[in-house]
């Protein structure tokens, strides 16, 4: 069941986000977040059968661990399938106000200005502003830099996580520079924890 979130909000620091080209499977990712972080499953390529399916799955590990699950896309299908907030589309902000009325937390994507003042208008509880830095998932993307960073997240108006090549090290270095806690969202890096996490399990698992 969606739980209805108190006001004012947190959200979560760190966050993991689905991709289709990832190779290890996200309830094997989910399990190495630390608890209270966040995750967003977003459409991809997947069936709409098969997405459903993986979101039960994930639920299932944030229930152990105590982390929040987003799904992007429609409210009415986040709310009936049991996330706990919808990721919207810029072109969807408009369906913020029935998320709300659904009791879901909303999130948003934030890549320059105008996307920036759009989410701040249609009162998202978070943004995420990428990218921040080179970034695997869109190669040819120019980069923001921190100053262009900070200036869409005062835009915005509202929590801003730091998606876009980002490891704990750059949410450290931003955090610094913005001169408070800077909230992070990855693909890569939690994919390279956990392949050095298998690694390290078959190492120890080679008889000397």
């Amino acid at each position: 069941m969606v739980r209805r979130h108190p006001l004012p909000l947190r959200l979560p620091d760190q966050w993991l986000f689905s991709d289709d080209r990832l190779t290890i499977g996200m309830a094997e990712l989910a399990a190495l977040l630390p608890p209270g972080s966040g995750i967003v499953l977003r459409q991809g390529m997947l069936a709409k059968a098969a997405r459903w399916r993986m979101l039960r799955r994930l639920i299932r590990v944030a229930r152990r661990r105590g982390l929040t699950i987003f799904l992007a896309g429609r409210p009415d299908l986040a709310r009936r399938w049991g996330a706990d907030g919808v990721h919207l589309r810029q072109h969807d902000a408009a369906r913020a106000v029935q998320a709300r009325r659904l009791g879901l937390i909303v999130t948003m994507p934030v890549h320059d200005a105008r996307e920036a003042r759009q989410a701040g208008r249609a009162g998202v509880d978070g943004v995420f502003i990428s990218p921040l830095y080179p970034t695997r998932s869109h190669p040819d993307a120019p980069t923001l830099g921190m100053t262009t960073w900070m200036r869409l997240a005062r835009l915005a108006g509202t929590q801003a996580i730091a998606l876009g090549g980002m490891t704990a090290t750059r949410a450290r270095k931003l955090s610094r520079a913005s001169g408070k806690q800077a909230g992070w969202a990855a693909i890569d890096a939690w994919e390279e924890k956990a392949t050095k996490r298998r690694t390290r399990q078959k190492r120890k698992a080679v008889p000397t």
